[in-house]
């Protein structure tokens, strides 16, 4: 099945893939119609059915105080009834899930996992970008990967670090990130 079909487009399939991986991640109509390169018009119009069926909620924010500019910022309505049911659709789509149930899941003695890089700020990508923290067999883990690669259609892309050398600095340079171990 096609979820093209299913939400009606690329473009909608788009912004609810950005909103709903990592629903804390806010967006603006010239950021979203610049990454997905279609005109914001085109972007505002489906803002507008997503904010109508209550899917999204929007934020304005002074932008420039002298010239009354204000910037709309968009995100996921996690109150919305359907919210994790088409999260759950969205990380199956991405397969976050086969790599949650192939990989994670098997490991053992895994503290965290971070997902960085596009899919973490909600860009579907032929990559999945992994940060490990625990005391991992490498070996093992590459073997898992491989395996959930083929279930997902995607390269995975990881690094792992050891619970004791893992610590703030790094955190904070990764960037746009999500916890997979919540």
């Amino acid at each position: 099945m096609n979820l093209d079909y299913f939400f009606v487009g690329k473009i909608r399939l788009s912004l609810l893939t950005k909103l709903l991986i990592n629903p804390v991640n806010a967006v603006y109509l010239r950021g979203l119609a610049k990454d997905l390169g279609v005109s914001s018009n085109t972007v505002r119009m489906e803002l507008k059915k997503l904010y109508d069926m209550q899917l999204i909620q929007e934020q304005s924010e002074d932008k420039d105080t002298l010239m009354s500019t204000k910037t709309k910022y968009y995100f996921a309505n996690t109150r919305h009834p359907l919210f994790n049911a088409l999260r759950n659709i969205i990380l199956q789509y991405v397969g976050l899930d086969q790599i949650m149930e192939q990989v994670l899941n098997k490991l053992g003695n895994v503290h965290k996992v971070y997902l960085i890089g596009d899919l973490a700020v909600g860009k579907n990508s032929l990559f999945v970008d992994l940060v490990f923290v625990g005391q991992l067999d490498k070996v093992y883990l590459s073997q898992l990967v491989e395996k959930a690669e083929k279930l997902i259609d995607k390269k995975i892309r990881f690094v792992v670090y050891h619970t004791d050398e893992f610590d703030l600095d790094i955190q904070r340079d990764l960037g746009v990130f999500m916890n997979l171990m919540e």
